[in-house]
């Protein structure tokens, strides 16, 4: 198990990162997490689908979870805090992922698209993975995947394509 985990790490590190907004700090300890569900066997593969599909599943499922439990956290931290003169300030993300101009147009153009779109682009492109197994991953059905699949091409390359004519016109 272990030897499988390491081989996919660098995908799996992508894939946490795109769970989490590209915050690397967050996307760290989701796949920390993700990982300890995994060797503890607090999360078992079963074998119905491919390893690098269930795995996948587990972060984004571990990234959903670390996500509530922080907005729960930062709720509770604000009541308690109101009416005191304790200010309470939401963690600032950390600086984006140092890249080339184009990478960087392409992510916030990819943060633009509404979150199915987004996992499933990100699952087919940079992860390699069939629309089929982006839809196990994402638990939708294979039609839904497609028609996210289809509206997040659609919408992402208007959304550059609108970038590189404001550039234009400076």
């Amino acid at each position: 198990m272990e030897t499988r985990l390491a081989e996919l790490h660098a995908a799996s590190f992508g894939w946490a990162c795109s769970c989490c907004s590209w915050n690397e700090a967050d996307a760290e300890d989701v796949l920390q997490t993700a990982y300890l569900k995994v060797i503890s066997g607090r999360a078992r593969y079963d074998g119905r689908s491919a390893f690098r599909t269930w795995l996948f599943g587990v972060i984004r499922h571990t990234a959903r979870e670390v996500s509530r439990a922080r907005r729960s956290q930062f709720e509770r931290a604000k009541r308690m805090h109101l009416g005191s003169d304790a200010h309470v300030e939401k963690p600032q993300p950390t600086a984006a992922l140092e890249a080339a101009e184009l990478a960087e147009e392409l992510r916030r153009a990819l943060r633009e698209l509404p979150d199915r779109q987004r996992e499933v682009i990100d699952l087919v492109f940079y992860q390699e993975m069939t629309i089929r197994e982006a839809a196990e991953v994402m638990e939708v059905s294979i039609g839904s995947a497609r028609v996210h699949y289809d509206r997040g091409k659609k919408r992402l390359r208007a959304l550059l394509s609108s970038e590189s004519d404001s550039e234009e016109e400076r």
